[in-house]
């Protein structure tokens, strides 16, 4: 939790301190470098948290399905190592398209029509444009999302499964109340975010994108 509370603070720091001096100032420009840094920073807090979410969805399971293993199996040493894969993860995934969009050309206006540095403003800016670019981002955008939502819900199906067979209504509610918080987070976080990038108009829609935006990375980590 701990860790989740700090990767909150940084998923927020990586976007709202820019992007209240946008609000506020007449200029509203960022660096070339600056830009950059900014959407790596923020898709790799972002794709951290979706595995810090597939973890605790994971706790969950171990904590309700199989009680009396859970001191054996989630360990502190386990802990640790859990909690190092996902920040090592999170990092690594977006290493590729932070290196193919920075050697990339721009031309045109240059204006970013949106509050940060995301996919779709960043690659409508581009002087080619490759549909097979595009098509790697969407690829690398949703797998670990997909992949990831697949596992949280298989985990809260088993633990669901579980639950039902307490044979008594106080039993039920504490192994409910348990999961309740963690699921309300997760359906906030992949809603927005299958809206967004799973959405075959959310390319198109530049007001859904700003909306849809400031909701997951501002309103949603202030939530949790």
């Amino acid at each position: 939790l701990a860790n989740f509370s700090f990767l909150e603070i940084c998923y927020v720091t990586s976007t709202v301190p820019n992007m209240l001096a946008n609000i506020l100032s007449d200029t509203k420009v960022i660096s070339f470098s600056g830009c950059f840094l900014q959407f790596y920073f923020f898709f790799s807090f972002g794709s951290t948290e979706c595995f810090f979410l597939a973890i605790m969805a994971f706790d969950r399971f171990l904590a309700i399905c199989q009680p009396l293993h859970y001191p054996t199996i989630m360990t502190g040493c386990l802990c640790t190592y859990l909690v190092i894969v996902c920040w090592v993860l999170g990092f690594l995934w977006y290493l590729i398209p932070i290196i193919i969009i920075a050697q990339m050309s721009f031309c045109g206006s240059r204006i970013i029509d949106h509050f940060l540095c995301d996919t779709g403003p960043l690659l409508a800016l581009t002087c080619k444009k490759d549909p097979l670019v595009k098509l790697v981002f969407s690829i690398l955008i949703l797998l670990p999302l997909i992949i990831l939502f697949l596992f949280i819900a298989m985990s809260y199906a088993l633990v669901l499964r579980a639950v039902l067979n307490v044979p008594s209504a106080a039993g039920r509610r504490k192994a409910f109340s348990t999961c309740g918080s963690h699921i309300a987070v997760v359906s906030l976080f992949y809603g927005s975010v299958l809206v967004m990038y799973g959405s075959p108009s959310s390319e198109h829609d530049t007001g859904l994108q700003k909306i849809v935006t400031l909701f997951y990375s501002v309103v949603t980590p202030l939530l949790n």
